[in-house]
């Protein structure tokens, strides 16, 4: 076997994004030490990696990167609070590879900074689909040497984009995670509209799948999630409400149009109050189905 791309890795969240991504740096000869909160996560990884009790032990041994693969930056600050922070060394590169804020993600890197270590942000998109095969985006925020030095462990991850400083990694997936639902959204009503006039969904999908209409949702959600009524694509539907009310406040933040934004965070969240808490988000088209979408501006008929 050949050398690994870099030495011991620090690995904590082992979920369903993090289980596989493990298993893919272990299968190219990286030495992973292994944190999760929960027991049944740790288990399943036991015969696999060295897994340890706190996450502050994942860097017991010194390894040269961290990567924490966790849902917000809530828990991220949390773990690092938990030893973590007080655990790197400075020849550490800590990677959020979550869906964090941006801005608390740069408030993290300073602290970072101050041991002496680097913080780095590669959130991911892709789902767990992408993470078992190894093809997932990686949008990577942070210095050009820090970057440079783990694209080599990313790459056994998947497709690696340097998008800019710290933060702009987390920054992109939120607008990422916002057009494309903004794209479900769109073509979900579009063709429903199209099933109800009495259009095959299978034939509707065929043709704008070679036409403009075309998107992730219309060439991979609909047909292999939605019209098998599986809706098992990988990716929570409470996720993705979170990742679009990140980009909502980037948007009103730096003052940029959110009108169109503004009213997809309502809908999705009024999906997210009306079916399960672990929703699947391809399930929103079952929700607009039903019809319980509220219009903000009701008109009647002249």
């Amino acid at each position: 076997m050949s050398e690994p791309p870099v030495g011991p890795v620090g690995f904590v969240g082992l979920g369903r994004m993090g289980d596989p991504m493990v298993r893919r740096l272990v299968a190219a000869g990286v030495a992973v030490r292994a944190h999760d909160a929960a027991p049944g996560p740790r288990e399943a990884l036991a015969d696999v990696v060295t897994v340890v009790d706190k996450p502050a032990e994942v860097v017991a041994v010194g390894p040269s990167v961290v990567v924490l693969m966790l849902p917000n930056s809530d828990i991220v600050e949390a773990v690092l609070a938990d030893g973590l922070l007080d655990a790197l060394t400075p020849d550490t590169v800590l990677v959020d590879m979550g869906s964090s804020e941006p801005m608390r993600t740069r408030a993290l890197a300073e602290q970072v900074a101050a041991r002496g270590a680097t913080m780095i942000d590669a959130p991911v998109s892709g789902g767990v689909s992408g993470a078992t095969k190894g093809t997932l985006t990686i949008m990577v925020g942070g210095p050009d040497d820090a970057v440079a030095g783990v694209e080599p462990l990313l790459a056994l991850l998947g497709r690696v984009r340097h998008v800019g400083p710290v933060g702009a990694g987390h920054a992109l997936k939120a607008l990422n995670n916002l057009m494309s639902a903004a794209h479900l959204l769109a073509s979900s009503e579009a063709l429903l509209a199209g099933e109800r006039f009495g259009l095959d969904p299978s034939v509707m999908l065929d043709a704008v799948n070679s036409s403009s209409g075309r998107s992730g949702s219309t060439e991979n959600k609909w047909p292999n999630f939605v019209v098998p009524e599986t809706y098992d694509s990988g990716f929570a539907l409470a996720l993705m409400v979170k990742d679009i009310r990140i980009a909502l406040g980037l948007a009103e933040a730096t003052g940029a149009p959110s009108a169109l934004i503004g009213r997809t965070v309502e809908l999705w969240g009024e999906a997210a109050t009306a079916l399960p808490p672990d929703a699947d988000h391809t399930e929103i088209v079952r929700w607009l189905r039903a019809g319980e979408v509220t219009d903000p501006d009701p008109r009647s008929t002249p």
